[in-house]
């Protein structure tokens, strides 16, 4: 699967037929709210003391309020049973939702119609547990990103599907809305059908005792986050996309109304935008993580998230154009500004949710991952509770336009963005390290495997520039701990970044024997952690583009902790910007996008790794390559 591209997971007999489901169940969920929408915005003028602003905001919060309810519940189940029985039950259940939608349609009963919309949030509670839980059970570490992506494509397209195909079947001229409720039951049936061939996926944790207390549960999932503190912040990341999301596309059916002056058709347009900008940004994300679960793309999402949000208030017009169709919309160059827009929304959000949600299954504990998702999924409810009660009040009591709020929600996300950062330095290092790789340099890894997924183990290299623990940090996927020169690491400003990766400073034996001390003590505590070490054992940068002699303090951290070496070659990175080129290369400008390679090595065992042998292996992977 290595070097397959991720579609073809989709042939998979593991993962074709539950994607075919998920992305039926996300297709149906959008034809009925999506008709419910547009029968509440384009056929009715003021329901229950509610403009239809505030009436498309109150039942997107019917629709999520399930997951806040009862994911706790849910997330046990999906831990203590197995999913594939679970899901066709689950899709059965989804047939008698859209039969009771049937009888709501035809009664004219917008209080049943909102009790359907919550039935189908419920549903969507009991199977978000097992979607998202099923996957490090059927994929392998590299095919997690990819097949997040494919999940978030697929239920994005689906969306898209039934954004358009809602409105459509909801303007169809007929005595009641049964063109709806006839799509509705037919992709529910097939959904069920589909879910007959997947197979089994046992349970993870089949002894455990369901907790029938819904708030004493919903406490327990909530620690679960807690218990990794990187998993608890990817899980408030993706909690505020669903923020941000939700009080982007919730506003909608009304900005296409109310704000442009279209109608339905241009309503399913917009709405498609977005999807097709989520669509592409979850595939591209295989391609630029790597393959593997790369949370450096999430800042840039964030970046991308604000300024086209921002954008996207500014590109609106101050009043609307009755009757505008989708036709006279392209017809505008202005209207082109938008479209830019929302697809930039989309495809920024696809950098930001994907890696988050592979980040979340990754480092989750299996016998409970389910149960972490269900936390996850309490808090994105919450999230979109608020976002649906932000939405409420700022366009109601606060007076804002669906512009203001646009503009107002972007300036929130820079914000909540800033202080996830400051906070979780990972992200932003992760992010540097990304930025690095795939601009000033063109870097090529090989032998990616041969460093430990787990455990504690050394990363000797040759050191040939200053962004070389960049570089090595920025391809390794596990966050790494990098031996350096204390003279450098006190670098006002730097140091906190130097900090937040918890790098080592070192000096001299001679000139400042306690920092050396202290080195070797934070070496050894980071290795009885588990974690992996990076150091240059030539002592510093070299002045010629040669291997210097490698010192014997690798020996020496040996000896206290005995664990695996990985030889790293850094290659073709002389005479690039950042290294030292002789004055001969000096005469003429550093290279950028300059192609460099990193060569990764058979780990050697702690018996072998002299100084000596450690050395041999690197200038045997670096070769002639300067």
């Amino acid at each position: 699967m290595s070097g397959q591209s991720q579609f073809a997971l989709l042939g998979k007999r593991r993962f074709g037929p539950f994607f075919t489901v998920q992305a039926l169940g996300a297709l149906n969920d959008n034809i009925f709210k999506n008709a419910l929408a547009a029968l509440l915005v384009f056929k009715a003028s003021s329901l229950y003391g509610m403009n239809t602003d505030q009436l498309v905001n109150f039942s997107a919060m019917i629709f999520i309020l399930p997951y806040f309810l009862f994911s706790a519940l849910v997330g046990q189940f999906a831990d203590r049973f197995e999913k594939a029985a679970q899901i066709r039950r689950i899709k059965l259940f989804e047939v008698g939702i859209m039969v009771l939608a049937t009888l709501g349609f035809w009664l004219d009963s917008l209080p049943l119609l909102f009790g359907v919309l919550f039935l189908l949030g419920f549903q969507s509670t009991l199977f978000g547990p097992i979607k998202y839980g099923i996957l490090p059970q059927v994929l392998q570490r590299h095919e997690l990103i990819g097949g997040n992506a494919l999940v978030e494509m697929g239920t994005f397209v689906a969306i898209l599907a039934g954004t358009i195909a809602g409105p459509l079947l909801a303007g169809i001229d007929a005595p009641w809305p049964v063109w709806v409720s006839g799509a509705a039951l037919v992709v529910a049936v097939i959904g069920w059908v589909a879910s007959l061939r997947i197979p089994p996926a046992p349970p993870v944790d089949p002894d455990l005792k369901i907790n029938w207390n819904l708030a004493t549960e919903t406490v327990r999932n909530l620690k679960f986050l807690n218990e990794n503190r990187t998993v608890l912040h990817g899980v408030l990341g993706i909690s505020w996309f669903w923020f941000f999301g939700a009080t982007i596309l919730v506003q909608v059916p009304s900005y296409s109304q109310n704000v442009l002056g279209g109608d339905a058709s241009l309503m399913s347009f917009l709405l498609g935008l977005f999807i097709i900008g989520i669509s592409a940004g979850s595939l591209l994300c295989e391609k630029l993580s790597g393959r593997d679960v790369e949370i450096g793309l999430v800042p840039l999402g964030s970046i991308g998230l604000t300024v086209f949000a921002v954008d996207l208030c500014f590109a609106s017009p101050a009043t609307p154009t009755p009757g505008l169709t989708v036709g006279a919309f392209l017809g505008e160059p202005a209207n082109w500004r938008i479209i830019l827009d929302l697809l930039m929304i989309g495809g920024f959000g696809g950098f930001y949710i994907v890696p988050l949600y592979a980040l979340v299954q990754a480092r989750s504990k299996a016998s409970h991952r389910s149960r972490v998702i269900a936390g996850n999924n309490i808090l994105n409810a919450l999230f979109m509770v608020v976002s649906a009660i932000f939405a409420i009040a700022m366009l109601g009591a606060a007076g804002f336009t669906i512009p203001q709020l646009f503009l107002a929600t972007a300036i929130l996300n820079a914000v909540v963005a800033l202080y996830i950062y400051l906070l979780v330095p990972e992200f932003l290092l992760r992010f540097l390290c990304w930025l690095l790789i795939h601009t000033l340099y063109r870097v090529k890894v090989t032998g990616l495997d041969h460093v430990p997924a787990e455990g504690p183990v050394l990363l000797a290299g040759n050191h040939v520039s200053f962004v070389d623990p960049l570089l090595i940090g920025g391809s390794v996927r596990r966050p790494v701990r990098f031996v350096m020169y204390r003279g450098i690491y006190d670098i006002p400003v730097l140091r906190w970044l130097f900090d937040a990766g918890k790098a080592i400073p070192i000096g001299s034996g001679r000139t400042h024997p306690d920092v050396l001390a202290q080195a070797f003590e934070r070496i050894d505590a980071e290795l009885a952690a588990g974690e992996p070490v990076g150091l240059f054992p030539e002592g510093g940068i070299t002045r010629d583009g040669e291997i210097q002699p490698f010192r014997p303090g690798i020996e020496t951290i040996l000896e206290r902790r005995p664990v695996p070496v990985v030889p790293v070659a850094l290659c073709h990175l002389w005479g690039s910007l950042f290294s030292r080129s002789d004055p001969l290369h000096k005469r003429r400008p550093r290279k950028l996008w300059k192609r460099v390679e990193l060569r990764i090595g058979e780990p050697i065992p702690a018996a072998e790794a002299t100084a000596e042998r450690v050395e041999a292996a690197v200038r045997a992977l670096r070769g002639e390559d300067r």
